[in-house]
Protein backbone atom coordinates (compact mmCIF):
# COMPACT_ATOMS: atom_id res chain seq x y z
CA UNK A 1 0.00 0.00 0.00
CA UNK A 2 1.41 3.41 -0.95
CA UNK A 3 0.28 6.43 1.31
CA UNK A 4 1.15 10.09 1.92
CA UNK A 5 0.50 11.95 4.98
CA UNK A 6 -0.41 15.68 3.60
CA UNK A 7 -0.27 18.88 5.73
CA UNK A 8 1.83 17.31 8.16
CA UNK A 9 2.07 20.19 10.62
CA UNK A 10 -1.49 21.65 10.22
CA UNK A 11 -4.42 19.42 10.44
CA UNK A 12 -2.85 16.06 8.86
CA UNK A 13 -4.66 13.40 6.59
CA UNK A 14 -3.12 10.31 5.15
CA UNK A 15 -3.99 9.88 1.35
CA UNK A 16 -3.44 5.87 1.07
CA UNK A 17 -3.58 4.13 -2.14
CA UNK A 18 -5.10 0.85 -1.94
CA UNK A 19 -4.65 -2.35 -4.95
CA UNK A 20 -7.61 -4.20 -5.54
CA UNK A 21 -8.04 -6.65 -2.60
CA UNK A 22 -6.26 -4.76 -0.05
CA UNK A 23 -7.26 -3.71 3.36
CA UNK A 24 -7.14 -1.17 5.94
CA UNK A 25 -8.54 -1.01 9.48
CA UNK A 26 -9.17 2.31 11.42
CA UNK A 27 -10.42 3.60 14.31
CA UNK A 28 -14.40 4.37 13.83
CA UNK A 29 -15.10 7.72 12.03
CA UNK A 30 -11.95 8.29 10.53
CA UNK A 31 -12.43 7.92 7.21
CA UNK A 32 -12.68 11.25 5.20
CA UNK A 33 -12.83 10.46 1.82
CA UNK A 34 -12.56 7.27 -0.11
CA UNK A 35 -12.59 6.30 -4.10
CA UNK A 36 -16.26 4.24 -4.84
CA UNK A 37 -14.41 1.34 -5.73
CA UNK A 38 -14.02 1.47 -1.72
CA UNK A 39 -16.04 -0.42 0.77
CA UNK A 40 -16.00 0.54 4.21
CA UNK A 41 -17.85 -1.78 6.98
CA UNK A 42 -17.66 -1.87 11.22
CA UNK A 43 -15.96 -4.62 12.01
CA UNK A 44 -14.98 -6.28 15.45
CA UNK A 45 -10.87 -6.51 16.07
CA UNK A 46 -10.48 -10.28 17.80
CA UNK A 47 -14.28 -10.50 18.47
CA UNK A 48 -17.06 -8.98 21.08
CA UNK A 49 -14.37 -10.22 24.01
CA UNK A 50 -11.82 -7.65 22.72
CA UNK A 51 -13.97 -5.31 21.41
CA UNK A 52 -15.60 -5.19 24.84
CA UNK A 53 -12.40 -5.22 26.44
CA UNK A 54 -10.89 -1.77 24.03
CA UNK A 55 -13.93 0.16 25.14
CA UNK A 56 -14.52 -0.46 28.38
CA UNK A 57 -10.82 -0.87 29.51
CA UNK A 58 -8.88 1.28 27.17
CA UNK A 59 -11.60 3.58 26.39
CA UNK A 60 -11.29 3.01 22.58
CA UNK A 61 -14.01 2.37 20.12
CA UNK A 62 -16.10 -0.63 20.17
CA UNK A 63 -15.43 -1.29 16.06
CA UNK A 64 -13.03 -0.82 13.59
CA UNK A 65 -13.81 0.68 10.02
CA UNK A 66 -12.75 -2.07 7.70
CA UNK A 67 -11.98 -0.17 4.22
CA UNK A 68 -11.78 -2.67 1.49
CA UNK A 69 -10.81 -1.86 -2.11
CA UNK A 70 -13.16 -4.61 -3.54
CA UNK A 71 -14.29 -3.64 -6.73
CA UNK A 72 -10.95 -1.89 -8.02
CA UNK A 73 -8.10 0.42 -7.15
CA UNK A 74 -8.97 3.15 -5.02
CA UNK A 75 -8.14 6.38 -2.44
CA UNK A 76 -9.07 6.90 0.99
CA UNK A 77 -8.46 9.99 3.32
CA UNK A 78 -8.26 9.14 7.18
CA UNK A 79 -8.38 12.14 9.87
CA UNK A 80 -8.77 12.10 13.62
CA UNK A 81 -10.75 14.56 15.45
CA UNK A 82 -7.66 16.47 17.17
CA UNK A 83 -5.89 19.31 16.31
CA UNK A 84 -2.71 17.40 16.10
CA UNK A 85 -0.13 15.33 14.04
CA UNK A 86 0.40 11.70 12.59
CA UNK A 87 2.75 9.91 11.79
CA UNK A 88 3.38 6.30 10.72
CA UNK A 89 5.23 3.54 12.24
CA UNK A 90 6.76 0.12 10.93
CA UNK A 91 6.41 -2.37 12.36
CA UNK A 92 8.32 -5.72 11.59
CA UNK A 93 6.55 -8.25 13.50
CA UNK A 94 9.90 -8.49 16.54
CA UNK A 95 7.88 -6.23 19.01
CA UNK A 96 4.48 -4.62 20.23
CA UNK A 97 4.08 -0.69 19.93
CA UNK A 98 2.34 0.49 22.83
CA UNK A 99 -0.04 3.17 22.00
CA UNK A 100 -1.84 5.53 24.84
CA UNK A 101 -5.40 6.11 24.50
CA UNK A 102 -6.74 7.89 21.13
CA UNK A 103 -3.27 7.41 19.75
CA UNK A 104 -4.36 4.78 17.30
CA UNK A 105 -5.44 6.20 14.47
CA UNK A 106 -5.06 3.25 11.41
CA UNK A 107 -3.42 0.25 10.32
CA UNK A 108 -2.52 -2.36 7.47
CA UNK A 109 -4.52 -5.66 7.57
CA UNK A 110 -2.03 -7.34 9.28
CA UNK A 111 -1.37 -5.44 12.29
CA UNK A 112 -3.66 -6.24 15.54
CA UNK A 113 -4.92 -4.04 18.04
CA UNK A 114 -5.44 -5.92 21.47
CA UNK A 115 -4.91 -4.16 25.30
CA UNK A 116 -2.59 -4.77 27.44
CA UNK A 117 -2.87 -4.47 31.20
CA UNK A 118 0.10 -2.12 32.86
CA UNK A 119 1.49 -3.21 36.31
CA UNK A 120 -0.52 -1.90 39.37
CA UNK A 121 1.56 1.26 39.53
CA UNK A 122 1.74 2.33 36.08
CA UNK A 123 -1.73 1.90 35.22
CA UNK A 124 -2.70 4.05 38.41
CA UNK A 125 -0.14 6.80 38.32
CA UNK A 126 0.98 7.20 34.52
CA UNK A 127 -1.96 9.10 33.63
CA UNK A 128 -2.76 6.40 30.88
CA UNK A 129 -4.96 3.96 32.85
CA UNK A 130 -4.34 0.28 33.74
CA UNK A 131 -4.82 -0.58 29.91
CA UNK A 132 -3.45 0.73 27.04
CA UNK A 133 -3.24 -0.99 23.22
CA UNK A 134 -0.74 -2.78 22.04
CA UNK A 135 -0.19 -3.02 18.38
CA UNK A 136 1.61 -6.30 16.91
CA UNK A 137 2.04 -8.00 13.60
CA UNK A 138 3.89 -6.72 10.55
CA UNK A 139 2.15 -3.56 8.69
CA UNK A 140 2.12 0.03 8.88
CA UNK A 141 0.75 1.47 11.62
CA UNK A 142 -0.43 5.41 11.73
CA UNK A 143 -0.83 7.00 15.11
CA UNK A 144 -2.30 10.72 16.41
CA UNK A 145 -1.76 12.76 19.13
CA UNK A 146 -2.79 16.79 19.73
CA UNK A 147 -0.24 18.89 19.19
CA UNK A 148 2.91 17.49 16.68
CA UNK A 149 4.25 14.43 17.17
CA UNK A 150 8.04 14.69 17.98
CA UNK A 151 10.42 11.42 18.52
CA UNK A 152 12.59 11.11 21.01
CA UNK A 153 15.47 7.93 20.68
CA UNK A 154 17.23 6.61 23.26
CA UNK A 155 20.40 4.98 23.25
CA UNK A 156 21.03 1.63 25.47
CA UNK A 157 21.27 3.09 28.71
CA UNK A 158 20.01 6.58 28.27
CA UNK A 159 17.78 7.76 30.08
CA UNK A 160 14.76 10.45 29.74
CA UNK A 161 11.87 11.76 31.56
CA UNK A 162 8.55 12.69 30.09
CA UNK A 163 5.32 14.32 31.29
CA UNK A 164 2.44 11.95 31.70
CA UNK A 165 -0.04 13.66 29.29
CA UNK A 166 2.31 13.87 26.64
CA UNK A 167 3.12 10.35 25.96
CA UNK A 168 2.05 8.84 22.50
CA UNK A 169 3.33 5.65 21.43
CA UNK A 170 6.59 3.48 22.49
CA UNK A 171 7.87 -0.19 21.91
CA UNK A 172 6.80 -2.90 23.88
CA UNK A 173 10.65 -3.99 25.17
CA UNK A 174 11.74 -0.18 26.52
CA UNK A 175 11.79 -0.10 30.67
CA UNK A 176 9.85 2.67 32.11
CA UNK A 177 9.04 3.64 35.46
CA UNK A 178 6.44 5.81 37.37
CA UNK A 179 8.27 8.23 39.79
CA UNK A 180 7.53 12.31 41.51
CA UNK A 181 8.94 14.47 39.28
CA UNK A 182 10.93 16.57 41.91
CA UNK A 183 12.61 15.19 44.92
CA UNK A 184 9.68 15.67 47.31
CA UNK A 185 6.32 15.79 46.77
CA UNK A 186 5.45 19.37 47.67
CA UNK A 187 8.20 19.97 45.26
CA UNK A 188 6.31 18.03 42.49
CA UNK A 189 2.95 19.29 43.27
CA UNK A 190 4.50 22.70 43.25
CA UNK A 191 5.84 22.92 39.98
CA UNK A 192 2.54 22.01 38.04
CA UNK A 193 4.29 18.42 37.00
CA UNK A 194 3.18 15.62 39.83
CA UNK A 195 3.80 12.44 38.27
CA UNK A 196 6.39 11.94 35.45
CA UNK A 197 7.87 8.75 33.46
CA UNK A 198 11.36 7.91 33.06
CA UNK A 199 12.01 5.80 30.06
CA UNK A 200 15.05 3.94 29.72
CA UNK A 201 16.87 3.16 25.85
CA UNK A 202 17.24 1.70 23.63
CA UNK A 203 14.36 2.91 21.79
CA UNK A 204 11.81 5.62 20.55
CA UNK A 205 9.27 7.39 22.39
CA UNK A 206 6.85 9.48 20.60
CA UNK A 207 5.57 11.96 22.92
CA UNK A 208 2.74 15.10 21.84
CA UNK A 209 3.84 18.91 22.01
CA UNK A 210 0.34 19.25 23.63
CA UNK A 211 -1.43 18.00 26.88
CA UNK A 212 -5.16 17.10 26.44
CA UNK A 213 -6.04 17.08 29.69
CA UNK A 214 -4.42 20.47 30.54
CA UNK A 215 -6.42 22.01 27.44
CA UNK A 216 -9.57 20.82 28.68
CA UNK A 217 -9.07 21.70 32.16
CA UNK A 218 -8.44 25.14 30.46
CA UNK A 219 -11.57 25.44 28.79
CA UNK A 220 -13.15 24.76 31.70
CA UNK A 221 -11.46 27.45 33.59
CA UNK A 222 -13.21 29.75 30.77
CA UNK A 223 -16.77 28.42 31.25
CA UNK A 224 -18.72 30.86 33.41
CA UNK A 225 -20.54 29.63 36.58
CA UNK A 226 -23.52 27.41 36.00
CA UNK A 227 -22.70 28.00 32.16
CA UNK A 228 -21.07 23.87 31.64
CA UNK A 229 -24.87 22.10 31.41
Amino acid sequence: MDYKILYPEAFPVVECQLKRGERLKAESDAMVAMSATVDVEGKMEGGILKGLMRKVLAGESFFFQELAANRGDGTVLLGHPYPGGIMDVDLDGSYGLVVQKDGFLAGTENVQVDTKLQNLSQGLFSGEGLFVLNITGKGTVFVSSYGVIHPINLDDGEEFIIDNGHLVAWPDYMHYKIEKASSGWFSSIASGEGLVCRFRGPGVILIQTRNPSSFEAWIRSMIPPGKSK
